[in-house]
């Protein structure tokens, strides 16, 4: 995996647009449902939906 960064910015509306090439580095497409949540102090994580309900199953945390 390269996992390199990409500078992004927070429009007026407190949106991020991800490059398509960050999406796809972590096997996520276009129109695909993800859930986002703060891992504290500046830091967001983004998970497919898919994968947090089988975590949420199988573990019963995200």
């Amino acid at each position: 995996m390269i996992r390199e960064p990409a500078e992004l910015q927070i429009d007026d509306e407190g949106r991020v647009s991800l490059p398509l090439g960050l999406l796809a580095e972590a096997g996520l497409d276009t129109g695909g449902r993800i859930l986002a949540f703060s891992d504290g102090d500046g830091r967001f994580v983004l998970q497919r939906e898919a994968d947090a309900v089988e975590a949420l199953l199988r573990d019963g945390t995200l």
